[in-house]
């Protein structure tokens, strides 16, 4: 059977361990610049967007060798773009079944295996090129032994090597070896990530298309300044000789004046003097070059993570504007993750379960999302009480929520500290416990100083500890088992509907039951005073 994939392509598995887009000694596919960014104006920037606007032909090179070199160039756009591009990087990569069958586990136990590879999660920076770009190629190295495929390195390749179709700009074609025409890129073999700041064409949804202007005027404004470091930065020296100096004598005070830029110092004949002078009004004027430069990196901050306390230095304010800025990244973060989790699935995992384990009706999810601490507490929270109460929940679908693995056989693991180890085969604790406390063998529950050995001292708690759980159970059925029901058809929706259950929990038998404990827990105690009478 022919295997298709998300385009419609079909798979050929013989191109799948051949390297297909890589760089070529005779081809056109070379790591060498032709487009040339070394001096940017106006006129070539302009030149090379709006040749970008229109796809096909290799329109877009110019563009994409002038954004690399925007980022070699211009420091802050650098910094903010790699600091988006880790900040999806480094969260932990969830997989959730697509259902609680064999199949749909074996499947998710694939792709984790896939995705947490060194070779898969230190080429996702790779793949998050496309924020600033628009778009990002990388090649799978496919490795087929045990006779499973798996995927276990990206190849980023540069992306003048490639280029959108002519008719709907939307669809990414690679350059052929010969530099005539233009390839589909073959099947299950490329990781294509777009990330668009902005609707429409991929191509135009890069920040580097809306950064490049910053870039160019930042280089205007800071070539200015340092011109004018240079003019300005010391004050004028004049020197100044009587009428009757000789030529000797001026060649000798031009020295000195030429040799103070330099050298700072210098000596001239008594008869002649120097003066600097100074104008107080050069450092404002100075500051208008620095200012220029801060509007354009402010503005270069929020095309990149939508803000700007956390990166323009001298700037303050209040936890609350801090608060939101964070807000606003975490927002940008959170999309970053989505996409790239995407692109993941539907590139890589999907190509790999179907090559190993056949075509599927539903596939796992791959979820990329920073799990807040509010989040993980409710979890927690919900899972200590919804469990004792009934609730079933696999241990797996929690380590995946808290971004945890499995412990293998022989780690160490973290226990509960009230955690006891088993008793040996022929040992019942529990049971010696119950007959210092004076209680019968077959009682379900024991109160904590009788698991410690000791007598215990309240009434009450031999009581309790003399009915059986299933007792308990039973009692306690009416008021948990509306709970139960909720968590069992609608789990999510369980924490928020705690106040609508409350008319539907019934708590007559609960209360009961303890009126009646009471009440033996009261006549056991008089017992006890009587027996310990002189005249009992």
């Amino acid at each position: 059977m022919e295997i298709l994939d998300h385009r419609g392509m079909p798979v050929r598995k013989e191109l799948l361990t051949a390297s297909v887009s890589g760089a070529t000694v005779g081809g056109v596919r070379s790591i060498l610049p032709t487009w040339s960014t070394r001096h940017i104006s106006p006129r070539l920037l302009a030149q090379a967007l709006r040749e970008a606007e229109t796809p096909g032909h290799g329109a877009s090179r110019g563009y994409l060798e002038l954004a690399e070199r925007m980022e070699e160039g211009y420091p802050h756009y650098l910094g903010v773009l790699s600091t988006r591009k880790r900040a999806v990087c480094r969260i932990p990569i969830r997989v959730e079944p697509a259902d609680d069958s064999a199949g749909a586990l074996r499947d998710a136990e694939l792709a984790r295996a896939i995705l947490h590879q060194p070779g898969i999660r230190g080429g996702l920076k790779d793949v998050m090129d496309a924020v600033g770009k628009g778009f990002s190629a990388s090649e799978i190295e496919w490795e087929l032994s045990e006779r499973q495929w798996m995927p276990v390195r990206l190849h980023h390749r540069l992306p003048q090597w490639f280029d959108y179709d002519l008719l709907s700009g939307r669809r990414l074609l690679l350059r052929t070896e010969e530099g005539d025409g233009w390839m589909e890129l073959p099947g299950y073999k490329m990781v294509v990530h777009q990330a668009q700041a902005k609707s429409g064409l991929p191509i135009r949804g890069g920040i580097a298309r809306v950064a490049a202007w910053s870039w160019m005027f930042q280089s205007y404004g800071l070539k200015d300044w340092v011109r004018f470091c240079e003019a300005y930065g010391l004050p004028m020296r004049v020197g100044k000789y009587g009428p009757h100096a000789t030529k000797p004598e001026q060649d000798v005070l031009w020295r000195a004046v030429r040799n103070i830029a330099s050298d700072a110092a210098a000596i001239i004949p008594e008869s002649m003097m120097i003066d600097f002078v100074t104008d107080s009004s050069l450092s404002g004027r100075s500051e208008i070059f620095k200012d220029l430069i801060h509007y354009l990196d402010s503005k270069v901050s929020i095309a990149v993570l939508g803000q700007t306390l956390t990166t323009q230095e001298g700037q303050s304010g209040s936890y609350a504007l801090g608060q939101t800025h964070n807000l606003v990244r975490e927002d940008i973060e959170e999309e970053d993750g989505a996409a790239l989790a995407e692109t993941l699935r539907e590139q890589l995992v999907i190509p790999a379960i179907t090559l190993n384990h056949g075509p599927r009706r539903k596939y796992p999810q791959v979820i990329i999302r920073k799990e807040s601490v509010t989040e993980i507490g409710v979890l927690a929270d919900a899972v200590s009480k919804l469990v004792p109460a009934g609730l079933r929940v696999r241990q797996e679908d929690v380590r995946n929520r808290l971004g945890l693995s499995a412990p293998d056989e022989g780690d160490e693991v973290l226990a509960p500290p009230s955690f006891q180890p088993p008793a040996p085969q022929g040992q019942d604790p529990q049971g010696q416990a119950r007959q210092r406390a004076g209680l019968p063998s077959g009682s379900g529950l024991l109160p904590a100083n009788a698991r410690q050995g000791e007598a215990p001292a309240d009434p009450l708690d031999l009581v309790l500890d003399a009915i059986d759980a299933d007792e308990w159970q039973a009692v306690a059925a009416p008021l948990i088992e509306p709970i139960l029901l909720r968590a069992r058809s609608e789990p999510e929706a369980l924490m928020d509907d705690m106040a609508d259950l409350w008319p539907e929990m019934s708590s007559r038998s609960l209360e009961q039951q303890l009126a009646q404990l009471l009440f033996v827990s009261d006549l056991w105690e008089r017992l006890q005073e009587q027996r310990g009478r002189p005249d009992a």
